[in-house]
């Protein structure tokens, strides 16, 4: 009896001590809890793009290397101060791009590209990531800095998007600095146009989805964006473009269509995008990355693979994308020869490109 007891005894524990011999590999059912929280990398981040296309190291003199080099830097350590000394990443977006569009080396603000009619159209959009708030604005022609509009746009207004003479009404009302139309004027811009028109003019015997299919293969390819991270965890993305050389027709690219040039979302990331814009809508490149963390669990990393290096590719687009997700982790995913860009984490250290490596 003694022996019975005894051995009832020893199998009652054994049963309620499982959790100590379940092997490793193995899982209770109620162990969802037990998930680790992915590790936060940075508490604070940021990463900035001046645009990707053909950019070759034999067609870019020292000089002008380091010139672009030296903008880069200047623009990401104004976010990056910013964000050091607890300021907002909206805040952080905003002043860092507002560097980029006051420079003519990018296509953005003071370097647009010029447009067939040899005007300038500025785009811009921002993003919340704490709310999903955003705003854009398309088609402007004496708006200073579209990414200021953009986020008057956001804060200021019921909408997301206003575009050309609206939304230059709107710049006005909210007191942005307005410039003449030919404060845009770059000269190398200009030149880039009318090497353009000329390849058109030889091509102009071919049917007319062929004649526009060329003219948009040949143009120049920019934009400015900016994410970031700051230390209350909160995302914000901002892009900003003068659209492509020898745009018509009142086109309106990718840039403030929130989703597919930008987005920011705090449960997931922020990404800005830059490429032909046209199959950045067609993919929603921006939410396509973000939903694929959401909804299926991968990592920013692979997500921007995914689309930039298969999406995009299969529909016959290219381009680039920056990213920072809620962990602090960053992201420049490019399929193109180079793209200008910078990226900070919380540790100052500064990671500056520009051709693929």
């Amino acid at each position: 009896m003694k022996k019975t007891v005894s051995m009832l005894f020893v199998f009652f524990v054994l049963l309620n001590c499982g959790e100590l011999t379940r092997k490793p590999n193995e899982r209770s059912e109620n162990t969802s809890s037990e998930n680790p929280k992915e590790a936060q990398v940075n508490e604070f981040a940021i990463v900035i793009h001046g645009g990707a296309g053909t950019i070759l190291k034999e067609n870019l003199s020292d000089e002008k290397e380091a010139e672009y080099r030296a903008k880069l830097e200047e623009a990401i350590r104004v976010g990056y101060t910013i964000l050091e000394e607890g300021g907002t990443s909206l805040d952080a977006v905003e002043k860092t791009i507002n560097v980029l569009e006051d420079s003519p080396l990018f296509n953005a603000g003071k370097g647009a590209v010029f447009t067939n009619a040899e005007t300038n159209e500025l785009d811009a959009s921002i993003m919340d990531g704490s709310n999903l708030n955003a705003g854009a604005s398309a088609g402007t022609k004496t708006v200073k800095n579209p990414i200021n509009l953009a986020r008057k746009i956001m804060e200021n207004s019921p909408h997301v998007m206003m575009a050309g003479d609206g939304a230059e009404t709107y710049a006005k009302e909210q007191g942005l600095e307005l410039v003449s139309p030919e404060y845009f004027y770059v000269e190398n811009r200009m030149q880039s146009l009318k090497r353009v028109k000329e390849k058109d003019a030889q091509k102009e015997s071919d049917n007319a989805s062929a004649f526009y299919d060329a003219t948009i293969k040949d143009s120049k390819f920019g934009t400015v964006g900016c994410v970031a991270l700051d230390k209350n965890g909160n995302l914000a993305a901002g892009t900003s473009t003068g659209g492509m050389t020898n745009k018509r027709y009142g086109r309106i690219g990718d840039v403030p269509i929130i989703g597919a040039g930008n987005y920011a979302n705090n449960a997931t990331c922020a990404i800005s995008g830059t490429g032909w814009g046209e199959f950045f809508i067609r993919a929603t490149v921006a939410h396509d990355i973000s939903a694929l963390i959401e909804y299926k669990g991968v990592s920013l990393k692979e997500a921007a693979n995914e689309v930039i290096q298969k999406k995009v590719p299969a529909l016959g687009g290219d381009g680039g994308i920056i990213a920072v997700d809620k962990y602090g982790n960053m992201e420049m995913n490019f399929n193109t020869a180079g793209m200008y860009r910078a990226a900070m984490n919380d540790k100052g250290e500064l990671v500056i490109g520009i051709f693929k490596e």
